[in-house]
């Protein structure tokens, strides 16, 4: 059975992935106000959720000016803020090699967009009608967006959350900095006016529950190529191949061994998958390399002794 050190056997991949997908619905249809397919729009004026919204729009509508606009811009800083860590993590993974880790980013973007457009169609779907058109008297900062554009759930929230889980899910010591980030980001889409709290909650629990089940069942999985691709772009970049200033052919250097898929020749080869955050060839058995060379630091036996370069002949 295929296993990883991080998640377990493709079975036990499978298991978690239902797992938070069948939580997420749970919890996004205790919080849905219905009209699912109704075709007519949803129109909340009472409840909790209502109180919840009236209480927090008052107390913005009676800070500062400077400090209502402030959160105006952060609303979408926070998405711009999250997004760059992700892109910091995947290109410092690029830098050192590490393809597990480059692997998790590019699936957590990947488990953001499904999320988003999971999210997009169930809004269109329940045609909420926004807060600050249905609550009478709504305090609303930013401007409520056009008819049509419905409310339930968050999108902004859901690509938030998305990105917050996903990155601590990646990197657990990210988690103190992405998980408030992606907090802050669904409350202030309340603060504004253009939400009420339960479209906020609904758009975590959908971001969080779709980024999980695509990281733990597409990450292991995405590593391989992930590897294989890094290894064929460092092995083409101008000037590793091709012809040389003085003449004659030069050949590739050869592959690093932290981006060498597993199973190719001379590559560590690991206990299972690569770990989420470990390059590759971390653990396992050096393999030998004909001709007597060794991956890893290891002293060349192509035609010489350590340190002895091969004549080359221009004639």
């Amino acid at each position: 059975m295929e296993t990883d050190p991080e998640f377990g056997g493709t079975s036990r991949r499978l298991l978690i992935a239902v797992a938070s997908l069948v939580l997420g619905v749970g919890v996004f249809l205790w919080l849905s106000p219905g009209g699912l397919g109704d075709g007519e729009p949803v129109w909340v004026v009472g409840g909790a959720s209502v109180d919840g919204y009236q209480s927090i729009t008052e107390w913005v509508a009676d800070t500062p000016s400077w400090f209502g606009h402030s959160l105006e811009i952060a609303t979408e800083g926070t998405l711009v803020l999250l997004g760059l860590i992700l892109l910091w993590v995947w290109w410092t993974a690029l830098r050192a090699g590490n393809a597990a880790r480059a692997a998790g980013a590019i699936v957590v973007g990947f488990g953001m967009l499904a999320a988003y457009g999971l999210s997009e169609t169930l809004k269109v779907l329940i045609e909420e009608e926004r807060p600050c058109r249905a609550v009478p008297g709504a305090n609303a900062l930013a401007e409520c967006p056009p008819v049509g554009d419905w409310s339930f759930p968050s999108n902004h929230s859901t690509l938030a959350v998305a990105l917050g889980v996903g990155l601590a899910v990646l990197l657990p010591r990210l988690a103190a900095v992405t998980l408030p980030l992606a907090a802050l980001g669904a409350l202030l889409r309340v603060a504004v006016g253009v939400h009420y709290p339960h479209d906020v909650l609904a758009g975590a629990t959908l971001g969080a529950a779709v980024v999980t089940a695509v990281l733990v069942l597409l990450g292991p999985p995405a590593v391989r190529p992930t590897a294989t691709v890094f290894r064929r772009w460092l092995g083409h970049q101008p000037g590793s191949g091709g012809q040389h200033r003085r003449g004659g052919p030069v050949p590739p250097p050869p592959p690093r061994q932290d981006l060498v898929a597993p199973g190719a020749e001379g590559a560590h080869q690991p206990a299972g998958d690569a770990r989420f955050g470990q390059p590759f060839g971390e653990a396992g058995q050096q393999q030998p390399v004909p001709g007597g060379a060794q991956v890893g630091g290891q002293p060349h036996a192509l035609g010489g002794q350590p340190g002895d370069h091969p004549r080359r002949d221009h004639g």
